[in-house]
C-alpha cells in the first residue's frame, strides 16, 4: 500500500473502505428513531451524504497518516510513528465532526437540534472508524517495511559474500602465479625445453583459474580434470619426487566444491615437506559415504621450517562458511596430514 519512497498505493482500499464505512455510519445514525430524519431525504440522499462526510474523514485522516509514515518510516520507529499519527487523527476527528455536527444543529439540516450527548456520541463513532481504518494502514504499512528490510538486510548479506568470495579469489590467483613464476625462473636456468613445455602446461592451467573467477562452485570432475594437468606441471618440477593417487569415486564426480580447493592443499603438501626421488611427497584423493572428499599426504617435513600464514587453508575454511557449508575438518598426526572437505550437493545450494 505504500512505495519505498511513502507514496500510499490505496486506491482500491479507498474505493471500497469509504461507501462500506458510509453504509455502516448510514446505518448506526440514520435508522435509528430518535435521530427523526427530516422526510425530505431519500434513502439514497441520506447514503451520499454519508459519503460525503466518509470521504471527508478519511482523505484528511488519511494525509495525517501518510505524513507520519514519511517522517518516521523505518521499524526501530515504529512506536513514535503510531502516537504521532493517532495524536494527529483523533485531533482532526474531533475538529471535523465538531464542526460538521455544529452545522448541522445550526442550520437544522435534519430538522432538529443535536444535544450535548449527540456531539460525544457522533464524534466517538467516527474516531472509533478512523481507529480501525488507521489500523489497517499502519499493519500494512509495517509489514511492507518489515518485508523491505528483510529483502535489503538478505541483499547485503549477499553484496558482503561476493565481496569476501571476490577478495578470496584476489587472494589466490596472484598467490598461484607467483608460485608458478618461481618454479619457472629455476627451470630456465636448468632445462629450457622443459621450461617451454612448463610455460605451455602453465597457460592452460591457468586459463581455469581465470575461469574459475566466475563461479562459486565447481563440480569435482571438473576440479580433477584441473588437477590432471594442474600435476604435470608438478612432475615437470619435481620428477618421481611427488606421487598423486586418485581414488575417488564416480559417484561423487557431480558433486560440487569450491574450484582451486584441491590445488590449493596440493600446494599446501608441496610447500611444507620435503620433496626427493628416493622419499616421494604422495598425495592420496579418496571420498567417503558421508560425502566428504579427503586428501591426505605423508608427512616429512623440511629441515628448515618456513613462516606459515596458512593462507590456502584460511581460504578454503573461509570459502566453506561463507557459502553456508558443513566444516572444513583438518588433522595432523606424527605421519600425515588430512584434509577432509564437504562435498556439495546440487540441492544444497
Amino acid at each position: 500500500m505504500a512505495s519505498k519512497e511513502g507514496t500510499l498505493h490505496d486506491k482500491w482500499f479507498r474505493f471500497l473502505g469509504i461507501p462500506f464505512i458510509a453504509f455502516l455510519s448510514h446505518i448506526i445514525f440514520f435508522n435509528e428513531e430518535h435521530m427523526g430524519a427530516d422526510d425530505g431525504f431519500t434513502s439514497w440522499q441520506i447514503y451520499l451524504i454519508a459519503i460525503a462526510e466518509a470521504l471527508l474523514l478519511w482523505e484528511t485522516n488519511r494525509l495525517v497518516i501518510h505524513y507520519f509514515h514519511k517522517r518516521y518510516p523505518s521499524l526501530h520507529q515504529t512506536r513514535q510513528r503510531i502516537l504521532g499519527w493517532f495524536v494527529g487523527c483523533m485531533l482532526v476527528t474531533i475538529v471535523i465532526r465538531y464542526l460538521n455536527i455544529w452545522f448541522y444543529d445550526k442550520t437544522l439540516f435534519w430538522g432538529y437540534v443535536f444535544p450535548p450527548e449527540g456531539y460525544w456520541y457522533n464524534i466517538f463513532i467516527a474516531l472509533l472508524f478512523v481507529a480501525i481504518v488507521a489500523g489497517i494502514y499502519e499493519t500494512i504499512f509495517y509489514f511492507q517495511q518489515w518485508k523491505r528490510t528483510f529483502a535489503e538486510k538478505e541483499a547485503l548479506k549477499i553484496e558482503q559474500l561476493q565481496t569476501q568470495l571476490d577478495s578470496l579469489k584476489a587472494q589466490i590467483n596472484p598467490h598461484f602465479l607467483f608460485n608458478n613464476l618461481g618454479s619457472l625462473s629455476s627451470l630456465i636456468m636448468e632445462d629450457q625445453l622443459q621450461a617451454v613445455r612448463f610455460v605451455n602446461e602453465l597457460s592452460s592451467v591457468y586459463r581455469y583459474v581465470l575461469q574459475a573467477n566466475d563461479k562459486h562452485l565447481t563440480t569435482l570432475e571438473s576440479e580433477l580434470a584441473f588437477i590432471d594437468n594442474y600435476f604435470h606441471l608438478l612432475k615437470t618440477r619435481f620428477s618421481e619426487g611427488i606421487v598423486l593417487n586418485n581414488e575417488i569415486d564416480d559417484q561423487h564426480l557431480s558433486y560440487l566444491l569450491p574450484p582451486l580447493t584441491l590445488q590449493l592443499l596440493i600446494e599446501n603438501a608441496i610447500k611444507h615437506n620435503a620433496i626427493l626421488p628416493e622419499s616421494p611427497l604422495v598425495i592420496t584423493l579418496y571420498t567417503r559415504e558421508t560425502d566428504s572428499l579427503i586428501v591426505v599426504n605423508n608427512l616429512q617435513k623440511k629441515s628448515s621450517l618456513l613462516t606459515s600464514n596458512k593462507l590456502g587453508l584460511r581460504n578454503i575454511t573461509t570459502k566453506y562458511r561463507l557459502l553456508n557449508q558443513k566444516e572444513v575438518l583438518i588433522k595432523q598426526t606424527d605421519k600425515t596430514f588430512q584434509v577432509s572437505l564437504p562435498l556439495i550437493k546440487n540441492s544444497d545450494i
